[in-house]
């Protein structure tokens, strides 16, 4: 019998949920088929309505809820529901660190199999504080009636939510967000529609969490517009904290924020924020962790993993601006690093060059590249940091690294199930000492983990 015929749309099921899905969506089962419950938490019994029927699975929403969670709680967020920002709002803090190290074990069950259950998948790490985290806003600009509106879309739709406060987001992103748009309106700056015309389309505002600078981004669809000097006067007096604005020239249909031409208007290029013992200056369009509080622990965490003594060899791919790199600079022989991004090398080199580390050295291009060649000059590294995309290491990757076999291998993920295919072939010459989740992005379905492997 195939499942269309088991479940139709608008069908009402009664549903025990087992477990959370890597989305935040609650997984029960209906005659042995699955079905992917949004806003349902695990042991709950719910009645779901189906909004969606797939060959192997089905999607489905909340009725009414029979037998609730113990840790089911109010979403503190009046737009929560509407926005899709978050995904975990609605159960408390310690539920959702404990949600997220299941994550992992459930995607470790399904790849990695027998082995699974001897795996060490340590307690999350969470935040002390874990609202108003977010370090940048990128806030898309629309004016559907006489007002500018400035916010996300609402999840699965092409209505914008306008935000003028959110609780992930640092306060001060939200408030030059809004003070911007309100300037926008008194101005009649034109804005951009979805048939591609007016100017303003996003406003970014990033600020510095450790130095109290902010810089405001204006993404446009061209250089020159009427009242461009009157707008920037008006900008640089919203809040002394606002040290850069800053222009992007972004004119194709597309999804991407920024395009390839990049302006300052007014004040420095960069703002500059700090990492512990390390400092960057960050260029609107340079890549950098969204919660720095929470990415210290990160780092640190990698770094114990590395566990150097300033005799090893260390090698960081995807390497970025080098901040990995950089991290473990002090406690190790040699650093190398590689990124396919030419600016994330230069900004490497520059880091690296600031910071007074000689025995760093940043190159361009893939790791598997790198790593071979360097294999073939007998340069093999004692330890090999990772911190892939969300899609895992490349399978070319992969292969290099188990013909290389560097003794350490500290596998940062921001993806349990590509984690765990990786770990699946991996685990053909390392052994997994442990695996430590991180929560990076509290509120939310996301999971980052520090995995150490050594070699068999």
């Amino acid at each position: 019998m195939t499942q269309q015929s088991i479940m139709e749309m608008g069908q009402k099921l009664n549903i025990t949920i087992k477990r959370l899905g890597i989305n935040g969506e609650g997984i029960g089962y209906y005659k042995r088929n699955v079905v992917f419950v949004k806003g349902a938490l695990p042991g709950e019994d719910v009645i779901a309505q189906v909004t969606k029927v797939n060959r192997n699975f089905a999607e489905a929403e909340v009725v009414k809820i029979h037998k609730k969670s113990s840790i089911r709680q109010t979403p503190p967020c009046p737009v929560y529901e509407e926005c899709g920002g978050c995904q975990l709002q609605h159960i408390t803090y310690k539920g959702q660190l404990a949600a997220k190290r299941d994550v992992i074990v459930q995607a470790l069950t399904k790849y990695v199999k027998s082995q699974a259950s001897k795996i060490h998948v340590r307690p999350t790490i969470g935040m002390e504080d874990p609202w108003h985290y977010r370090n940048k806003s990128q806030f898309q600009v629309r004016k559907p009636g006489n007002k500018v509106l400035a916010g996300l879309y609402s999840a699965n739709s092409h209505k914008l939510l306008n935000i003028e406060e959110c609780s992930v987001q640092h306060p001060a992103t939200t408030k030059i967000t809004t003070a911007t748009k309100h300037i926008l309106d008194e101005l009649n700056i034109p804005i951009y529609d979805d048939r591609s015309k007016g100017i303003v389309r996003t406003i970014v505002v990033r600020t510095g969490i450790k130095t109290g600078e902010v810089q405001l981004v204006l993404i446009t669809t061209r250089k020159n517009f009427p009242k461009k000097e009157v707008l920037v006067e008006r900008l640089k007096q919203i809040d002394p904290a606002v040290v850069s604005i800053v222009q992007n020239i972004n004119a194709e249909k597309t999804s991407l924020i920024f395009g390839d031409e990049t302006y300052t208007l007014a004040g420095k290029e960069t703002i500059h924020e700090e990492l512990g013992e390390l400092a960057f200056d960050l260029s609107a369009r340079a890549f950098f962790q969204l919660n720095p509080t929470q990415t210290v622990h990160l780092y640190n965490e990698i770094k114990k993993a590395a566990a150097l003594t300033g005799k090893e060899t260390v090698v960081d791919a995807y390497c970025g601006v080098g901040t990995i790199g950089l991290w473990l600079a002090k406690d190790a022989k040699e650093v190398r690093g590689m990124d396919i991004i030419p600016e994330s090398i230069q900004d490497a080199k520059l880091n690296a060059k600031k910071h007074g580390f000689e025995h760093v050295k940043y190159v361009k291009g893939s790791a598997e590249e790198w790593l071979a060649k360097w294999r073939k000059e007998k340069f093999v590294p004692d330890v090999l940091t990772v911190d892939p995309p969300r899609t895992g290491l490349a399978p070319s990757l992969l292969n290099t690294i188990v013909q290389v076999k560097p003794k350490r291998f500290v596998y940062t993920s921001c993806n349990p199930s590509t984690l765990a295919k990786d770990l699946q072939e991996l685990t053909k010459v390392y052994d997994i000492q442990y695996i430590q989740p991180i929560d990076m992005f509290p509120q939310t379905a996301h999971v980052e983990s520090v995995t150490l492997l050594t070699l068999k």
